[in-house]
């Protein structure tokens, strides 16, 4: 039997262009998520995204408020740490220059770190780092930042971006979601055609998307995605026809969620590639013919789909010949409404004899001695094998 080693990963962060209210979109949700951890007995991490918590900083002497909210995302830090979860390393360079008006963020750097130079990102993920080991090395001496995850999974391909993580001590990354493949205004990212979709790998140091024929200094291990069931996207679209019914019907007032308007929100991942017909192609058709591509965000799926991806990943894990499997699982605390389906999906996770869960801190010591990590004549020697 395959043994499923589930890192939850949660990317602690207020919306990409910065709106939203900081206690509701992270402090509540972020308690709320570590209290059902903390019951089922699970030690979760939480990538906090520190570029805005650096940026409060640096406004909080103008700013009172700012400071309170600083000092209050230090102090769900350092209690969540405290009660045995991971904290790691997560940047949106967008916030880079940002600017406080009228009680609202202003971010209007660019949203991806593929388009920085090697200084100035070597700058950002440097500060992060020093940012979150200062902050709790008075808890944990030994604490090190080992695992990183970028804004908007933006990580290939690069002349350094994987050579400035191993400058800083990074042990793996976890940014490639293969499938993904954004054309919004603020990102352009194509990870259709990645090498390696669900096991560690040591990536082509220029091109994270590859695989390396050697050892590398660091290893991508993909955040999990998976193909929902037709029946599931069926489910999905009558859910969303049904929601537009009631909404023509009771002419609601536009949806706020926490502060932020999600109609605006959402606007700023709107894909722009192609007209109307081939956006319905790929939303409305693809999905019918081989399933709907889909990462592994918790904060997204239902109870159902969970056990979907759970499925997927116990026939992929089989399949891999091998006998101890990471995967690592999304999560969004600012887009979690329903706790319900993930406490349930906990819950049953927890009794399965082949499922344990690892934090980013054990799984980056575990890839040097416990699991395997691929390079590609590894991958060609099996395969030839499985012939």
């Amino acid at each position: 039997m395959t043994t499923i080693y589930l890192a939850l990963v949660d990317d602690w962060e207020l919306s990409g262009n910065g709106s939203g209210d900081i206690r509701q979109l992270q402090f509540e949700p972020m308690r709320r998520l570590v209290n059902i951890y903390n019951r089922l007995g699970i030690r979760g991490s939480f990538n906090a995204e520190v570029m805005q918590q650096i940026t409060f900083r640096r406004f909080q002497n103008e700013q009172s408020e700012l400071r309170v909210l600083a000092d209050e995302w230090e102090n769900v830090v350092r209690e969540t740490f405290r009660q045995g979860h991971d904290i790691q390393l997560h940047i949106h360079p967008q916030w880079q220059n940002a600017q406080y008006q009228d009680g609202r963020w202003i971010l209007t750097s660019d949203w991806s770190i593929l388009n920085y130079s090697r200084e100035t990102a070597l700058e950002m993920l440097q500060g992060g780092k020093d940012y979150l080991e200062n902050l709790l090395k008075d808890i944990d001496p030994n604490y090190r930042c080992v695992s990183f995850r970028s804004g908007a999974w933006c990580i290939a391909p690069s002349p350094h971006m994987l050579d400035v993580l191993v400058d800083i001590g990074i042990v793996f990354d976890m940014s490639i979601v293969a499938g993904v493949k954004y054309d919004t205004r603020n990102i352009k990212l194509d990870y259709t055609q990645c090498e390696e979709a669900f096991l560690p790998y040591y990536p082509v140091m220029t091109d994270a998307r590859k695989i390396s024929d050697t050892v590398e200094p660091i290893i991508c291990v993909p955040t999990n995605c998976f193909y929902a069931s037709r029946r599931q996207v069926l489910r999905g679209h009558l859910d969303k026809i049904v929601g537009k019914v009631k909404n023509t019907i009771s002419r609601p007032a536009p949806v706020s969620h926490n502060g932020r308007s999600v109609e605006a929100y959402g606007g700023e991942w709107a894909q722009i590639d192609g007209s109307l017909a081939k956006r319905i192609y790929r939303k409305g058709i693809v999905p019918y013919i081989k399933g709907k591509h889909t990462i592994s965000d918790l904060a997204q799926l239902d109870y159902a789909l969970m056990m979907e991806m759970l499925d997927s990943i116990r026939k992929r894990s089989r399949a891999s010949g091998l006998t101890e499997v990471p995967v690592v699982l999304e999560n969004h605390t600012k887009d979690l409404h329903n706790f319900s389906d993930l406490e349930r999906f906990l819950e049953r996770a927890v009794q399965s004899s082949d499922v344990k869960f690892i934090t980013l801190t054990e799984l980056a010591r575990n890839l040097k001695h416990k699991f395997k990590v691929h390079t590609r004549s590894l991958i060609e020697h099996a395969a030839k094998n499985n012939r």
